[in-house]
């Protein structure tokens, strides 16, 4: 019963409730028939034929998450309708009485009519279901071996009330099932907007701490606005607005819903293992697209392995560029990519810290959260290290 939506969860129900209201009447038709009318072929053909109408009609709700309406009809027209009449054809009036086993099917076709055919087909079938009981009680009560009026009365109730109480079941389901999918989706749009929050406030100090402060320092004049190293921390931070810029707009064009309670932008998480690399010299061009939240430790993972594979970069590749790219992937997936033009390795033959020390690392950091790691490198070509999460 768990997972889907509260309208999914109350439909199952619905269908496992009627089904078991079914189930009951089977079970009384199969006591009876063995009881009295073991040796009738007849009895047992009619007691088959309403079990693989209700299995027809219940198997194909239990797969399909709710009732089938032609099966639905089926199921009135042959178990509430047609059975009756062969009976009476094949066994006679008793077979027939408004207090025996076979009438007790039409109590559990009106109510799974009532719940999957909507008001007018349910009103349509319980009609139709009353009509069968009247006419053979008078054309059995007219043969001299029909039962008293009285126990036609507590039949012809217990279709009708069947019904009944089945629509107000289902209708109190469904209604609950709707408060319970508007009341999630208010917790994830919550859930959300505090994800955006969270994540606007690390930019804005992330702004604070780097483009304000550098030009702070410039126009006070507490530094030399030519020297190289202010146009180097000028250039990696005019990149970083750059990324920022993009990665809002890309996150606006691809935020159906916003990420699941408890998920992590990843944007904000690569963003700082970027400028932590270029803290110390090295110059990433990144570029995000369509990155989906995920889990905190697969975010925590995930940045980890990029850490590691630009302090690589940094320390054997005999570069001062990488590029890293992040794109989601159908179904909230993701790969992350860095790659660098630097000296490379063979990966058949690397004994030394810049190849086997990087694939040991990124698996380790990625192999507990169901994640793909997979390094290729040619000499003097470069490195390739591609993160792909789920596996």
């Amino acid at each position: 019963m768990s997972g889907g939506s509260g309208l999914q969860r109350a439909q199952r129900f619905m269908v496992l409730a009627t089904g078991l209201y079914r189930a009951s009447h089977l079970s009384a038709g199969t006591v009876a028939v063995a009881r009295h009318s073991a040796g009738t072929p007849a009895a047992w053909g009619i007691l088959a034929t309403a079990l693989a109408v209700s299995l027809a009609l219940y198997g194909t709700a239990r797969r399909r998450g709710w009732f089938g309406r032609g099966w639905v009809w089926c199921d009135v027209l042959v178990t509430g309708c047609l059975l009756p009449w062969s009976a009476l054809w094949a066994l006679g009036g008793p077979a027939v009485s408004p207090g025996g086993w076979l009438m007790l099917l039409g109590g559990s076709a009106s109510a799974a009519a009532a719940a999957g055919l909507g008001v007018r087909g349910a009103a349509a079938s319980v009609a139709l279901l009353l009509v069968t009981s009247v006419a053979l009680y008078l054309l059995v009560a007219g043969s001299g071996s029909g039962s008293g009026s009285a126990e036609l009365v507590g039949h012809l109730n217990a279709v009708f009330s069947s019904a009944a109480m089945a629509w107000t079941f289902w209708w109190y389901l469904r209604r609950q099932g709707a408060l319970l999918d508007a009341a999630q989706r208010r917790a994830v749009t919550a859930e959300a907007e505090r994800a955006r929050q969270a994540e606007r406030a690390a930019h804005h100090a992330a702004l604070h701490d780097t483009v304000l402060a550098t030009l702070t320092a410039i126009a006070a004049g507490r530094v030399d606005a030519n020297a190289a190293p202010v146009r180097e921390r000028c250039a990696r931070e005019a990149a970083y607005l750059r990324r920022l810029v993009r990665q809002e707009a890309d996150e606006a064009a691809h935020r159906p819903g916003g990420p699941a309670p408890g998920a992590t932008a990843m944007g904000a998480a690569l963003e700082e293992a970027v400028r932590s690399a270029e803290s110390l010299g090295l110059k990433v061009s990144a570029q995000y697209h369509a990155l989906p939240a995920v889990p905190r430790e697969v975010a925590d993972a995930l940045t980890a392995a990029v850490v590691e594979a630009l302090n690589n970069v940094r320390a054997h590749a005999g570069t001062g560029a990488a590029f890293l790219t992040a794109v989601g992937t159908g179904g909230g997936g993701l790969v992350v990519t860095v790659v660098d033009r630097g000296a490379g390795f063979d990966p058949g033959r690397a004994s030394g810290t810049a190849g086997t020390g990087l694939r040991r690392s990124v698996h380790a950091r990625t192999a507990g959260i169901g994640a793909a790691a997979e390094v290729e490198s040619v000499p003097g070509e470069g490195t390739r290290v591609a993160l792909r999460w789920p596996a």
